[in-house]
């Protein structure tokens, strides 16, 4: 039974093959005019929405620009958005419809993503279908994807005719051994694989068996942000992103408790929201920090809420290129980070533009805020070595990196090869 199944398999890949160099012969011939990228929820909050809408935005200076979104569970995107840059909503569940079939297979799980995707519960049975339709319906340009259980899709069903882009957010090493598993054999089907760090790029180097024809390194750029440079005396502390125990803001606050008795003046605040709000608020009043931790909630103005502060830590267990630490560098506030070697080791240089603190150690980390507190000279040191390292990363640097990585994959895809040469006619 087993050796008709594997037949019945290889026969139907043989199918879809050939079904695929078919549709390549009638396909128009390749371009990067037009680029598609896919995002879980374009409208969400957080590191790779925000950084993918910087990006789009200077791509639509020389090309098509179109975000498509798999869901939209928010009416409008919390951040803002270049208005030359289109958005596609694939799965709208803020309009349900009575659409029968929608409703029974919205209610099944996913079949195309595989489990060991962290957003794996967000896709569905309805959301495979609307998304393989419209993988399968771009049949030139260039189609990006953003996170591994998109990157996977993308690489098993686009067109041979379609430059294919895989984006990574997260280091390959912390995610699940089975994904590891499928990204290492389906990844090469993708014409170029980009990380944001180097040690990710080193791991993907590593432990594919056979790479993408591009794999290449591009950072964040700096998003543009609202108001002025930090003074660097405000009394205040940052901290950002989702509430989730990987961010370890619950260490932060522990750390906290030991800055607070020697700065009751100092103030922290955590923007943000998530599944550990409520967990943290509690720590938060157990703690007796009430009005000396402070947990505002999300916040779309991240440039004005930096200009008011004069630290940010970055707690996180495990870390990819920080956009929030380069925020910070670019608004001239001296960074606090634990030293994870896949995103602030790379951007942080110890004594520089930040300091770097053993990962997991909240009294090294209360050690090290308060340090930056008690010493100014040293503060205003970080800072202005934080805006120099910002210089590295403008956009218009990583949009160029962008350009020239699509200029060379078009090439690769439209070179001609030159007729053999002919021997010299023989003189008589």
């Amino acid at each position: 039974m087993r050796t008709w199944a594997r037949k019945g398999k290889s026969a139907a890949a043989r199918v879809y093959r050939g079904y695929n160099r078919r549709r390549a012969r009638k396909a128009p011939p390749p371009s990067t005019r037009e680029i598609k990228i896919l995002l879980l929820h374009a409208n969400g909050m957080g590191g790779t929405i925000r950084t993918v809408f910087n990006l789009a935005g200077q791509l639509a200076e020389r090309h098509d620009v179109e975000i498509v979104s798999i869901l939209r569970e928010d009416e409008e995107p919390f951040f803002p958005l270049d208005p030359r840059v289109r958005v596609r909503y694939l799965d709208d569940r803020l309009t349900p419809g009575s659409d029968p079939v929608r409703a029974m297979l919205s209610k099944l799980p996913s079949s195309l993503i595989p489990q060991d995707e962290t957003a794996y519960h967000r896709f569905t049975l309805w959301t495979d279908l609307k998304l393989a339709r419209f993988i399968r319906s771009v049949g030139t340009g260039v189609l990006m994807a953003t996170r591994p259980g998109l990157n996977l899709a993308v690489a098993q069903l686009a067109q041979p005719s379609v430059i294919t882009i895989g984006q990574e957010h997260v280091a390959l090493k912390v995610k699940d051994q089975g994904l590891q598993e499928l990204i290492k054999w389906r990844y090469r089907r993708l014409d170029a694989l980009v990380t944001l760090t180097k040690a990710d790029l080193s791991d993907y180097r590593a432990a594919l068996p056979k790479p993408p024809k591009k794999l290449v390194r591009i950072p964040n750029a700096v998003p543009p942000m609202n108001g002025d440079l930090a003074k660097g005396d405000a009394k205040v502390a940052v901290a950002m992103g989702r509430m989730t125990k990987l961010k370890g803001f619950h260490r932060l606050i522990k750390a906290w408790e030991q800055v607070a008795a020697a700065h009751p003046d100092w103030t922290l605040r955590i923007f943000g929201a998530g599944p550990q709000e409520d967990n943290l608020r509690e720590q938060i009043a157990e703690a007796g920090l009430e009005g000396k931790v402070e947990l505002p909630g999300k916040t779309a103005d991240i440039g004005a809420e930096l200009e008011k502060a004069s630290i940010h830590v970055m707690s996180s267990r495990h870390e990819g290129f920080s956009l929030t630490i380069l925020e910070a560098m670019a608004k001239g506030v001296a960074i606090v980070s634990f030293n994870s070697p896949h995103g602030p080791k790379e951007m942080i240089t110890d004594g520089v533009d930040g300091l770097l603190v053993k990962p997991r150690t909240e009294d090294n980390l209360a050690a090290a805020i308060m340090r930056v507190i008690e010493d100014e000279p040293l503060r205003r040191h970080l800072a202005a070595g934080g805006l120099e390292t910002a210089k590295r990363y403008d956009i218009a640097a990583i949009g160029a990196q962008w350009e020239e990585l699509m200029d060379d994959l078009l090439a690769r895809r439209t070179r001609v090869r030159l007729p053999a040469p002919t021997a010299p006619p023989v003189r008589r």
